[in-house]
């Protein structure tokens, strides 16, 4: 018998069959196979069943009519003529239920595709899914259907939709849409199939039309070939010629001039739309004769204000050119000078006068106005605007400045002052005008050429001469002119007015002044009279230091000095004199520095070890208490100082730890908060040892030995030595009765032969 078949596999699997399929035995018994035998068994079920029922050679087998949830095993076996081989190993076991899978879909075009016309296009794409899915294609959400030039072709796994010779209607969004029982995909993609755009659309319209040019107008294509107008083509043709000359290929406006027209000649234009895949079919226009036709009216000249109130003004104007048909209305318009829009004076027509009242103005607002004229072809360009306005009333000249006076005066000038006029005429005071008169003179003469050289309510009049008399008047200016003259009641006799000086002083000189050394000495007052006084500036009765910069001005005085040192102290004063008096002011400057050098130093009580230091406060203690004194010593060998006491208040030290017979030099300095002041040092070293006195007497003076003109004494030391050794005993004698003693010798020792008795 044969072996068993091989790679028995299940092909497919529904709800109610199975499609199995397997390959041949490897060996065949040595007889052709006559047949297979497929057996299945229900799971649950021992045996296993025949299901092909004739001969069956075909290695393929679909089993029907089972029921869907039951779960078989599958095995076959091949025949020969000996009979039945070996069953193949058995399937899994297989569930009867319809296997799914939801739609995938896999395109080969993009989101976009352009076309041009005529040319043929496809859109293809891969798809699967189970239960196999439907396509269906749409076109701008309409389904697709075939015809000439449409052509549709599915596979169970390609989609392809294809478009012959391809229309300007084919240009739409086309969708694929793939769906089965679990679920749908879709594809889009947006197609353009571009052309050269449709003929501008016509009639062509003759805009303006004049002796050497036209402006011609048209409307876009209705259809632009799915490309953006990019420029439209221009020419024009003489009608007696058959020649077409461009005016222009550039604009993409819809409109065009032509230029270099010949008067009197008749033309054609010719239109094209060009994009970038082509040029239209031209738009032609009708014949048109080059000549002016009629046009709007000019523009006005300026128009002129008049008869300005608060909240009203007459705008004047002149008749314009009329551009060949009459004036029917005339538009005034009226705006505030900084605003940005005009507005209508009036809806109702203006005609046929070229004056008109412009009614509801705001009272102080600035106007402009301007004009322009209307005929039966349109309005004309607006006139230039007016001259600015204010509405308000009109002005009157002013009344006369009240209470003028002379408040002042000196050898060579007069001060005059008033109050403003009771009545301003509505228009504000520019200024003032003032005129004097010498008195006896009939002429008066202007102390200002211009009323805006005076705007306040006081004014001084200069270039008068000493001890003469002179009467002055006073005008008020507005924009309406001046006003009657206001007169000061007397003459007034130009001399000097004397007032006695005056001092204020500022804070700097109120009291006594304290500068430190190196900072800047400032003095100043403010100085007053008529006229102006002689400043003097001393310092303790003689001239200031020349370094001292002084300053005299028309109101006051300065004295400063700069790096002040402390011999810039001292008593100040500043005396100011005129011909009516004269005042002194005084004030202490005090510059504070380093005090000066400790005085009277002397070295007093000296021993081995110490000795006692006294010295005097300096003079100058530098404007400022001093706080110590510091005292140094230096060997007379050293070059170095060693300060012993640098916070003593006293003016007194004990130094001590003095070496025994060492020279030393001392000094002295005085500190205040401003600093230490210069030592003051010792003129001649001192040697530290201790004072000597003389040694006391010796004691127990006797005699051992007496002879005829001979005496031998002995004697014991004194108490005390007197601070160093003893170098020898003075022997005197006296002979008895006598006052005088007579000195025999000095001798070391503690004896001694008084000889010669």
């Amino acid at each position: 018998v044969p072996d068993r078949p091989e790679d028995l596999e299940v092909k497919a699997v529904t709800k109610n069959s199975v499609t199995l399929t397997w390959n041949p035995p490897k060996y065949n018994g040595g007889s052709d196979i006559t047949m297979y035998v497929l057996e299945s068994r229900l799971i649950g079920k021992d045996k296993f069943h025949k299901v092909t029922k004739e001969k069956m050679l075909d290695r393929k087998f679909t089993v029907e009519g089972l029921k869907e949830g039951d779960t078989y095993e599958y095995r076959v076996s091949a025949c020969n003529i000996v009979g039945q081989g070996k069953p193949s190993f058995c399937t899994k076991p297989i569930t009867c239920k319809d296997e799914i899978a939801p739609p995938t879909l896999d395109l080969d075009f993009r989101d976009k595709l352009i076309v041009r016309v005529g040319e043929a296009f496809s859109l293809t794409g891969r798809y699967s899914g189970k239960p196999a899915p439907k396509v269906t294609w749409l076109k701008d959400d309409i389904v697709v259907k075939e015809d000439d030039r449409i052509k549709i072709k599915t596979t169970p796994t390609t989609l392809c939709l294809g478009i012959l010779k391809s229309v300007r209607e084919d240009t739409g969004r086309y969708c694929v849409t793939v769906e089965n029982s679990t679920g749908s995909r879709k594809g889009f993609c947006q197609v353009n199939v571009v052309d050269r755009p449709s003929p501008p659309v016509g009639p062509v319209i003759f805009d303006e039309v004049f002796k050497d040019y036209m402006v011609v107008s048209w409307k876009p294509p209705l259809d632009d070939g799915g490309s953006e107008i990019t420029n439209y083509i221009i020419e024009k043709k003489d009608t007696h010629k058959d020649l077409w000359m461009p005016v222009t290929s550039a604009t993409v406006k819809t409109t065009c001039k032509i230029p270099k027209l010949l008067e009197g000649r008749e033309y054609q234009i010719r239109i094209y739309a060009e994009n970038l895949y082509g040029i239209s079919d031209p738009l032609i226009s009708d014949e048109m004769k080059a000549k002016d036709r009629f046009r709007v009216p000019d523009a006005p000249e300026q128009p002129i204000i008049k008869d300005v109130t608060k909240d009203s003004a007459v705008v004047v104007w002149n008749k314009p050119y009329d551009g060949g048909k009459p004036i029917t209305n005339y538009i005034v318009e009226k705006k505030e000078t900084m605003a940005t829009r005009w507005v209508k004076a009036t809806k109702d027509p203006i005609f046929p006068g070229t004056k008109f009242k412009v009614p509801d103005l705001l009272e102080g607002c600035q106007y402009e106005f301007r004009v322009s004229a209307e005929n039966e072809i349109g309005v004309g360009d607006p006139s230039p605007p007016s001259k600015p306005i204010f509405a308000r009333d009109p002005i009157a000249k002013p009344s006369p400045p009240i209470n003028p006076e002379a408040v002042d005066k000196t050898k060579n000038s007069v001060d005059l002052s008033w109050q403003p006029p009771r009545h301003d005429g509505n228009g504000k005071i520019i200024g003032y005008l003032i005129e004097f008169q010498k008195v006896g003179d009939e002429e008066w003469k202007q102390a200002n050429l211009t009323a805006d050289s005076c705007p306040e309510t006081n004014y001084k009049v200069t270039g008068l001469t000493e001890g003469l008399t002179y009467k002055f008047r006073v005008k008020a200016v507005n924009a309406a002119g001046e006003s009657d003259p206001a007169h000061v009641p007397d003459p007034v006799e130009v001399k000097d007015r004397l007032e006695p000086p005056e001092l204020i002083l500022d804070a700097n000189m109120a009291r006594e002044q304290h500068v430190k050394a190196g900072d800047t000495l400032r003095l100043s007052a403010v100085i007053k009279g008529v006229p102006f006084p002689k400043v003097t500036w001393k310092k303790e009765d003689h001239e200031v230091s020349p370094k001292a910069d002084i300053e005299v001005t028309g109101v006051g005085s300065k004295l400063e000095i700069r790096n002040t040192v402390h011999e810039d102290g001292g008593m100040y004063s500043l005396t100011v004199e005129n011909p009516a008096g004269s005042k002194t002011v005084s004030v202490k400057v005090v510059v504070l520095d380093k005090p000066g050098p400790p005085r009277n130093l002397k070295i007093s009580d000296v021993r081995s070890d110490s000795c006692y230091i006294t010295w005097m406060e300096p003079e100058d203690d530098g404007g400022s208490v001093i706080t110590n004194y510091v005292v140094e010593r230096k060997d007379v060998a050293s070059a170095q100082w060693v300060a012993i006491s640098s916070s003593s208040k006293k003016r007194s030290h004990m130094a001590k730890y003095l070496m025994e017979g060492t020279q030393y030099l001392f000094r002295v300095a005085a500190e205040n908060q401003y600093g230490r002041g210069p030592y003051v040092e010792t003129l001649k070293p001192i040697k530290a040892i201790d004072p000597l006195h003389p040694p006391g007497p010796p004691k127990n003076l006797h005699h051992v030995d007496v002879d005829k003109t001979e005496v031998s004494l002995v004697w014991n030391r004194p108490d005390r030595d007197g601070g160093a050794e003893i170098t020898g005993y003075l022997v005197e004698y006296q002979e008895d009765g006598a006052d005088e003693w007579t000195k025999f010798q000095t001798v070391p020792m503690l004896d001694c032969v008084v000889t010669g008795l």
